[in-house]
């Protein structure tokens, strides 16, 4: 026992955190990445490329958005009644597999926001942002990735503009460090076209994105007219990959470990495939294309693959004047999730891609495999300026975004959370 007449010494204050869970603060979840951007990287321009907005939270304020008054009734009722945060979307009840059995608690987050000011979404990204020492994020929807697939076109049409309405009238006008890529209804090309046309000048929406799940040929002459018009704007396309139990080609895996692996490489390989094998890049020589969320292996694969191919059958590609893996080299790649148990291999892909110039840094907060900044700062191969390029530079690049300092001092951000260990 201490003797309690013996004055103890004045540590470093502690304060004692639950466990943490959806409700816990997103402060203290990245309370490891915040003391990572003060040591490392507080200095270095951050833009984070892919995160999620996680609509479902918000389900209700999107539905109210429809302006089909018959799918807003029916959305309407189904959140009320019965669906839930699920209603019209194409997502399967009952089961969920990105929490890992609960385990995960940061995933959907649902952290208390009283007297905080403006959108509780707003509110905790920012808190995120600040944690993680971001300048920029760019968001995605999160439950809305399924919608390629529903079976009636007409409500990822619905659905797609809603968010948008809510993207750019409720979320994005509240924080300027907040950015996002417009959601393209990709089945049905016409509104796409419209939706490009309305968005264009808006100064929050810095690309546009097709969610990958879907199984479009992307070379289609139906999209001609679209993508003239998102190289005209400046602004990249964006393909975000993601899974799909449904799809026929992964009914034979047993595991969410397996169908995970596979499928977010799956659908942007298919895409890419296409796009270069039917000379889209020599069409549209000035669009800007970018892949989100596939990981970083499959690339240097499907470059060796292809070349081996084209130059086997040249014939089956005759508009090509180029290899196929020149034509990646001119594309652009997010980070996450990066695949890090080989340096020699991750090492060998980065320099198969130009990935100073061509990778750019995406967290995917909050979602179970998310990955901080320092994921890329600490790779014992890249030079200092291809850290800063990865993180930051080759995004302002892309996304036409100006390259002062936004993000508060991160040692600041500690300060406002004292005992955080």
């Amino acid at each position: 026992m201490p003797d309690p007449a013996i004055p103890r010494s004045e540590g470093p204050r502690i304060r004692e955190l639950a466990e943490i869970g959806g409700r816990t603060d997103t402060r203290d979840v990245l309370a490891h990445a915040t003391k990572q951007a003060e040591r490392e990287y507080d200095d270095y321009f951050i833009v984070d490329i892919d995160a999620h907005v996680s609509e479902d939270h918000f389900w209700g304020e999107v539905l109210e958005l429809i302006d089909n008054d018959v799918w807003r009734q029916i959305g309407m009722d189904q959140f009320g009644k019965f669906a839930g945060n699920n209603a019209l979307l194409n997502i399967q009840p009952g089961m969920s597999h990105q929490s890992v059995g609960g385990r995960i608690g940061h995933q959907g987050r649902k952290e208390p926001l009283d007297g905080v000011s403006g959108h509780p979404f707003v509110a905790a990204a920012r808190r995120g942002m600040d944690a993680m020492g971001l300048d920029y994020q760019v968001v995605f929807p999160s439950a809305m990735l399924l919608l390629g697939m529903h079976p009636q076109d007409e409500i990822e049409v619905v659905l797609g503009r809603a968010f948008n309405r809510w993207l750019t009238e409720v979320v994005l006008p509240q924080d300027d460090r907040l950015k996002g890529m417009l959601y393209l209804p990709y089945n049905t090309p016409e509104v796409c076209e419209e939706l490009v046309e309305k968005y264009a000048d808006n100064a929050g929406i810095i690309g546009y994105t097709v969610c990958s799940t879907r199984n479009n040929p992307v070379h289609s002459d139906v999209y001609t007219r679209l993508y003239k018009l998102i190289e005209d704007s400046g602004k990249p396309l964006a393909f975000h990959s993601g899974y799909h139990w449904g799809d026929p080609s992964f009914a034979q895996l047993n595991r969410f470990l397996s169908m995970h692996a596979l499928s977010f490489t799956h659908y942007n390989q298919i895409h890419v495939t296409n796009w270069i094998i039917n000379a889209m890049p020599e069409r549209f020589p000035r669009l800007k294309m970018v892949w989100v969320e596939s990981g970083l292996a499959w690339i240097p694969f499907l470059m060796q693959r292809l070349d081996h191919e084209v130059l086997m059958r040249p014939s089956e590609a005759p508009g090509l004047t180029r290899l196929p893996s020149e034509y990646m080299k001119d594309m652009w790649y997010t980070s996450q999730p990066m695949e890090r148990t080989s340096m020699e291999l991750l090492e060998a892909g980065m320099k198969s891609f130009n990935a100073e110039t061509q990778l750019l840094y995406s967290s995917d907060w909050p979602h179970w495999d998310w990955d901080a900044p320092s994921t890329i700062t600490r790779l014992p191969f890249l030079s200092e300026q291809a850290k800063r390029n990865i993180l930051g530079l080759n995004a302002a690049r892309v996304f036409n975004l100006p390259t002062d300092r936004r993000k508060p001092a991160a040692s600041s951000v500690l300060r406002d959370r004292p005992g955080v260990s």
